[in-house]
């Protein structure tokens, strides 16, 4: 794989951890609300369960963001070490030939 594929790639890997890290965010709001909720309905196996799948949900959301600030500077140092800039404009003078 190219360079600038490859780039790209690490690129659209990044933009899929930052959608995953919201998604994540928006379950542990979710689940907020529900426990917030099950108070007015006290079931029990709602208060039981929900903290447990909170926890796990803001555990994976906490690995999600390391994985987006660790492979964001990685995708950044390789483009720069790279030189990703010059290879687009490369391409982009090649596709106007």
């Amino acid at each position: 794989m190219d360079k600038l594929k490859k780039f790209e790639l690490m690129e659209k890997i990044v933009r899929q951890l930052e959608d995953l890290k919201n998604s994540q965010q928006a379950i542990l709001e979710k689940i907020s609300n529900i426990e917030v909720e099950n108070i007015e309905v006290e079931d029990k196996n709602l208060e039981n369960t929900l903290p447990e799948i909170h926890q796990r949900t803001a555990d994976n959301l906490s690995a999600i963001e390391r994985l987006v600030e660790e492979f964001g500077a990685k995708t950044t140092d390789f483009g720069e070490k790279n030189n990703v800039a010059s290879l687009r404009e490369q391409q982009e003078l090649n596709r106007s030939k």
